[in-house]
C-alpha cells in the first residue's frame, strides 16, 4: 500500500470513528459527547501519514540537486581539461613554428656565409697568380707558344680560356703588337701603354710582365678574365 493510500485510509478511518460515535450516542439516548478527541485523532493520523511522503520528496530533491551539482562539476572539469589540452597543443605548435623559423634563418645565414667564403676564395684565387712574371727567364724574343705557356702558368685554369679569347682578339698573342691610331700596346693592348710599368719596368719586352698586368686589370675592373670577356663580347672592347 502506498503512502497516499495509507493517508486516505487513515482519514477514512477517523471519519468512520466519528460517525459511529455520534450514532451510538444518539441511539443510547444519552447526551452527545464531544468529538474533539476523535477529531484530534483523525488530525494526528493525517499528520503522521504526511511525514513519510514529505521526507521522500525532500530526499528526491536533495538527490536531484546532488546529481545536478555532480554533473555541473564534471562538465566544468571536462571543459578545463579541454582548455588545458588546447593550450598545450597550441603551445607545442607555436614552439615548433619558432623552431622551424630559427632553423630556416640559421640555414639561410650559413648558406650566405658559405657563398661569401666561396666568393672570397675565388677572388683570392683569381688575384693570386700561380706563377709570377719573375719566375720566367728573360729572353730577347718569345714565340707565341712560349707566351701562351707563360699565360697558362700565371692565369687560373678556370679563367684561362676567357683570358686567351681577349688576347686573341686584341693582339693575336703578339706581345709587341701596337695600335697605330690609339697607341695601345702589348698582348692585352694597354692604353696608355705605360700603365703596364706598374707590373714591371720591362713591360715592353717581357710578355710575362704584360700577362701579370693584364690579369690584374681584368680582376680589378671586371672581377675576373671571364667577366672581362663577357663585357668585351657586348662592347668589342674592355
Amino acid at each position: 500500500m502506498s503512502r497516499i493510500s495509507v493517508r486516505g485510509f487513515a482519514v477514512a478511518s477517523a471519519t468512520a470513528v466519528t460517525t459511529v460515535g455520534a450514532v451510538v450516542g444518539v441511539a443510547s439516548g444519552g447526551t452527545q459527547t464531544s468529538t474533539e478527541p476523535v477529531e484530534a485523532t483523525a488530525a494526528d493520523a493525517t499528520l503522521l501519514a504526511d511525514i513519510p511522503a514529505g521526507n521522500h520528496a525532500q530526499a528526491q530533491t536533495a538527490s536531484l540537486t546532488q546529481q545536478a551539482d555532480a554533473q555541473s562539476l564534471a562538465a566544468e572539469t571536462e571543459a578545463q581539461k579541454s582548455a588545458e589540452e588546447a593550450a598545450r597543443k597550441q603551445a607545442a605548435k607555436d614552439a615548433a613554428a619558432k623552431k622551424a623559423e630559427a632553423e630556416k634563418a640559421a640555414a639561410e645565414k650559413a648558406e650566405k656565409l658559405a657563398q661569401q667564403r666561396e666568393e672570397a676564395e675565388n677572388k683570392a684565387a683569381r688575384s693570386e697568380a700561380r706563377a709570377d712574371a719573375s719566375d720566367f727567364g728573360v729572353k730577347s724574343s718569345y714565340t707565341v707558344a712560349e707566351v701562351q705557356a707563360m699565360a697558362r702558368q700565371m692565369v687560373p685554369g678556370d679563367q684561362f680560356q676567357c683570358f686567351s679569347n681577349i688576347v686573341d682578339h686584341e693582339s693575336s698573342w703578339n706581345y709587341k703588337a701596337t695600335n697605330p691610331s690609339s697607341g695601345a700596346y702589348g698582348l692585352v693592348q694597354a692604353l696608355p701603354a705605360g700603365k703596364m710599368a706598374s707590373a714591371g719596368a720591362d713591360w715592353q719586352t717581357n710578355p710575362a710582365t704584360q700577362i701579370k698586368w693584364g690579369l690584374g686589370y681584368m680582376n680589378d675592373r671586371y672581377g675576373s678574365p671571364c667577366g672581362a670577356w663577357e663585357f668585351w663580347q657586348a662592347n668589342n672592347w674592355y
